[in-house]
């Protein structure tokens, strides 16, 4: 019987703890994605989708959205930089989503007010370990846009 490997394994065991650097295990934290935008001219998007999880529970209620493991909640944000300054637009928007295996949602999207700007909000279902594709089409004054963008969860 070769006990070359069974010595080697003996010889490595005492330097696999150095492999932490002597942590304690830790669990995992969620880091979330940086927000995301578009600009048209004077139109700024800004679109994001995250877990509800992630929102804390005082959010998440005036949101008016679960804190769930399979929900993600999508925001998409009109402004307009015309004056130079960032303000708040009107207009319409709506969002789908497809996961890997190509499977589409509908996302339903309504409207919230955000700190004196009225957001577009909606919840996708998710599974973990997927990734997701999101199209938003945005109308403001009369003129449609269209901004696609990922997320894995």
């Amino acid at each position: 019987m070769n006990r070359l490997p069974l010595l080697l394994l003996l010889a490595a065991s005492p330097l696999l703890p150095a492999c932490s650097g002597g942590e304690k295990p830790r669990a995992a934290e969620f880091v979330p994605p940086a927000p995301a935008e578009t600009d048209f001219g004077t139109l700024r998007v800004r679109y994001t989708a995250l877990p509800t999880l992630s929102l804390s529970e005082a959010i998440a209620k005036q949101y008016g959205v679960p804190r769930d493991a399979g929900t993600a909640l999508v925001v998409i944000a009109l402004r307009t930089t015309a004056s130079g300054e960032e303000a708040g637009i009107d207009g319409e928007v709506t969002v789908s989503a497809r996961d890997l295996s190509g499977a589409r949602q509908s996302v339903s999207l309504r409207q919230i007010d955000a700190g004196g700007y009225m957001d577009h909000i909606g919840t996708v279902r998710v599974s973990p370990h997927n990734s997701y594709r999101f199209e938003a089409t945005v109308t403001v004054d009369g003129r449609t846009e269209k901004v696609e963008f990922q997320r894995n969860f």
